[in-house]
């Protein structure tokens, strides 16, 4: 793969960016710090959802058995301020002219157990050119 001295540049900088977020990941581990950094490279790396603990401990970036798992879980610690902070000193994604990019899941699948807004409820609407789906605000006592 070629690639342009321009992107090699951009790429370093990535690449810094996430190594040094993984070294406060992993510092941010008060207890059984090596489990959890690998269980979280396993979350990140297993092709498909994870349904149980044991396809965790079958993904080859969990290079521990499966005791060191449970262990991990039941006994590891995270200091969630330190995580928080080095969160929050990510720098947020920009496209080429500055702006920011944000992520949203925009599939067509219903999740009726998602967050939403206070006072807002799921309803079907009719007539804008087909059948359409929308939360919209309802009034208390509104049946």
């Amino acid at each position: 793969m070629v690639v342009s001295l321009g992107h090699q540049g951009v790429l370093g900088d990535a690449f810094a960016e996430v190594s040094r977020f993984r070294t406060e990941l992993y510092a941010s581990s008060t207890a059984r710090g090596d489990v959890l950094f690998e269980l979280c490279d396993a979350l990140l790396c297993t092709d498909g959802p994870v349904r149980t603990l044991v396809d965790l401990a079958l993904a080859p970036e969990h290079r521990r058995g499966h005791g060191a798992l449970y262990g991990g879980f039941n006994n590891g610690r995270i200091d969630v301020a330190r995580l928080r902070r080095a969160l929050a000193r990510m720098p947020l994604p920009r496209a080429v002219g500055g702006r920011i990019v944000l992520a949203a899941d925009v599939s067509p699948w219903l999740r009726p157990d998602a967050s939403t807004c206070p006072g807002r409820s799921f309803c079907h609407t009719f007539g804008r050119g087909g059948a359409s789906m929308s939360f919209v605000k309802r009034r208390v006592g509104f049946w």
